[in-house]
């Protein structure tokens, strides 16, 4: 499954394979279920599961926070899109379970 892919079965509410806790989370956020995404994010204390995080807070707007957790990710802030730090971030997670 591609970033690509797992964001549209996500915005549509095609069934998906098992995921890890942070791709469920961006699954989540894909469905607009920011509560539930948070949810997720929070549960790992993991790089990713705080890279997801600090996405989470940057796209609500705390950008405070935001800058928290990418720092506990060891990420900079991007400059780009909210969809492409989704896209970036799905690409990174996929690829690690590759």
């Amino acid at each position: 499954m591609t970033a690509e892919e797992l964001l549209r079965a996500a915005r549509e509410g095609i069934a998906l394979p098992p995921l890890s806790g942070p791709l469920q989370a961006l699954a989540a956020d894909a469905r607009g279920d920011w509560d539930g995404a948070h949810a997720f994010a929070q549960d790992g204390e993991d790089a990713e599961s705080a890279w997801v995080h600090a996405y989470l807070h940057r796209k609500e707007g705390d950008l405070a926070n935001a800058s928290y957790w990418y720092s506990r990710a060891g990420q900079v802030k991007p400059a780009g899109t909210l969809e492409e730090e989704w896209l970036a971030i799905a690409r990174h997670l996929l690829a690690q379970a590759g």
